[in-house]
């Protein structure tokens, strides 16, 4: 029976925080596998890191202790944060509140496979020791990862481009908490409650900003998306600035192309909207039925950008703003073209 307990005490408080997290986002946008996909690539990584702490300790022949304070940090926190590094890559995560939930999932994985291991390798039958590692280590682990995720997502926002150095600051952030919680310079009680009052308020801010930002987003890329629609409709876009400029290209570009151009920028601003209108029914907690018509409308947008290759997507770049919100709308379109639900990539 104390078995049970020290199970449940070690594993229910991560995953009952990353529900939590996951009822508090009122466009519940991400998919239930793309959690869980998460949470097992936190898993993996948690195995892999204690099969590589074993090997590093042999090698180094340090105490534990040290290398639990400045190696496993490092090491864990590196990382526990490049899947969700991939994901904001290949622009997978649209906004600050599903990197947290991402970041989030990877670190509740490795929490509890860790925790898991020691159960069965410690055998400590003192239960307070799985409180603290249920409510504060393994909250720790899925707080951490979530500041990775947050501060990069961030940072890519505010430029406005992607580098390296943007996942730096919230990795060197991560490792740092990570660090000074394995000196353990308070009582392991008054750490565990130190990491279940900051984080949650944290989180709270962070996800109040991110939905904010949302609906601003809505608000003027709608807007901006049904003129343009407006125009390529009616013929008047070459009257445009846009349709100025694309004439100027005719004696540098074949024509055929510059039609090619044309149909992509319309399915795109088309995509964009039915995308936004998605967005705007999960909010008001509608889930929106399964359209063919985008699935195809998503093929002929693949073909046609392989008709205009790369140079005739960066002519149009000025006007798909293509950022990373953008290019997450077609990750939600082709999860929702496939299944009914969810993730895109793509313009505003």
């Amino acid at each position: 029976m104390l078995v049970v307990v020290k199970v449940i005490v070690s594993l229910l408080p991560v995953f009952a925080f990353l529900i939590t997290l996951i009822f508090l986002d009122s466009y519940k946008l991400l998919k239930l596998r793309s959690v869980l996909v998460a949470i097992g690539v936190g898993g993996l990584v948690a195995v892999f890191c204690l099969i590589l702490n074993g090997f590093l300790l042999r090698i180094f022949q340090i105490s534990l202790l040290q290398f639990s304070r400045y190696l496993a940090p490092v090491l864990e926190e590196f990382f526990k944060a490049l899947y969700l590094l991939y994901l904001l890559k290949t622009k997978r995560i649209g906004f600050m509140v599903d990197a947290a939930i991402f970041g989030f999932s990877i670190g509740a994985g490795f929490a509890a496979v860790e925790n898991i291991h020691y159960l069965y390798t410690l055998g400590d039958p003192n239960l307070l020791l799985w409180i603290i590692r249920g409510f504060g280590t393994a909250i720790m682990h899925g707080g951490t990862t979530a500041i990775v995720g947050i501060f990069s997502k961030n940072f890519i926002e505010r430029r406005q481009e992607e580098k390296l150095y943007h996942y730096l600051p919230g990795l060197g952030i991560a490792m740092a908490i990570h660090s000074v919680f394995n000196h353990f310079l308070l009582n392991p009680l008054i750490s565990t409650l130190v990491i279940l009052i900051i984080l949650p308020l944290v989180l709270i801010i962070v996800f109040e900003r991110s939905e904010k930002l949302l609906q601003k987003w809505l608000d003027v890329g709608f807007v901006s998306d049904v003129e343009l629609l407006q125009m390529i409709r009616s013929g008047t876009v070459l009257e445009s600035r846009i349709g100025q400029y694309l004439v100027s290209l005719k004696n540098r570009v074949p024509g055929e192309v510059l039609a090619d151009m044309l149909c992509y920028l319309q399915i795109s601003v088309e995509l964009a909207l039915k995308a936004k209108g998605t967005l705007l029914m999960h909010e008001a907690g509608f889930k929106a039925a399964q359209d063919d018509a985008v699935k195809n409308k998503l093929m002929e947008l693949k073909q046609l950008e392989l008709n205009i290759g790369k140079t005739g997507k960066r002519i149009l770049a000025p006007f798909l703003h293509v950022k990373s919100q953008d290019l997450w709308q077609i990750h939600m379109l082709e999860g929702h073209a496939h299944s009914g639900y969810n993730i895109l990539k793509r313009r505003r």
